[in-house]
Parts: C-alpha cells; structure tokens; sequence
C-alpha cells in the first residue's frame, strides 16, 4: 500500500513539473537559417556576410560579421543552411553567438558549426560548402544584427 501511495504520488509530480513546462516549450520555435559568410585571416580571422532567417513563414534577412582568434590561415566563403532553435521571436536571433571549432578547404569542402547566444539561448546548427584555401583551428565571435 506504502509503495504504490509513493508511486502515484511520484507520477503525480512527474505529471505537474512536464505540464509547468510545456508552455515555454510550445512557446518555443525552429526557424531555417541562409547564410553566405566570407573571411580571411592569418592568426586573427576577420569575416562578414548577410543571411536570410525564415520563421513562421516569413523572411527576415540579417548582417552577419565575425571574429576569430588562433591557428587562422587564408581566406574561404562559406554557404551554409541549417537551423534556429529556441526562438519565441524573430528579435531573439539577433546578438552575439559564440563557438570553438576548426576547419579546412583547399578549393572546395564541407563546413560546420554550432553557435550559441547565451543571452537568448538561440542554439545555431549550420552546414553547408566551403570555398577557398583555409585552414583554421579557433575560437570564434558571430554578431548578427537584423536589418
């Protein structure tokens, strides 16, 4: 009797903390991300690019510009598509974005990369081409402002 009195009162608790956060979850969305990001750099990479951000069937472009610091050499454009999570706005997209990676191209290659904005939570899960001759190791600073 003591067991199943703990069980259902376990479920019952289980049931309130999922039903308390569905409502940020529902309020949370995916978007798609286009973006044409080009840098170059020896040491300190430096790059800028424009993108387009589709949420809830409307487009919303945006100027991307960057910064690196590390094993950086040459330059390459990148075409990546990819996605936008944890957004309840298209206002959250915009900020500073952070990420630690490393890449190559000797004309033609893959890319990818995941950024975060802390400050918003807007994870970025992006792939795509690479074009140029570029080998990096780096960290990396992404500042996206909405136009």
């Amino acid at each position: 009797m003591a067991k199943r009195l703990i069980r259902m009162l376990g479920t019952a608790a289980l049931g309130l903390l999922i039903a308390a956060t569905m409502p940020a979850w529902s309020r949370a969305d995916t978007g798609t991300v286009r973006v044409e990001f080009t840098k170059g750099g020896f040491i300190i990479g430096v790059g800028g690019g424009r993108g387009v951000l589709t949420l809830r069937g409307h487009n919303y472009p945006f100027r991307v510009s960057g910064m690196s610091f590390g094993a950086t050499i040459g330059g390459s454009t990148n075409q990546l598509v990819g996605k936008a999570l944890n957004l309840r706005s298209p206002a959250d997209f915009a900020g500073s974005y952070s990420a630690i990676g490393a890449g190559g191209a000797l004309a033609g290659g893959a890319a990818g990369v995941q950024l975060q904005n802390n400050s918003n939570g807007v994870l970025l899960q992006l792939s795509g081409i690479k074009l140029g001759v570029e080998l990096s190791a780096s960290v990396s600073g992404v500042q996206i402002v909405m136009e």
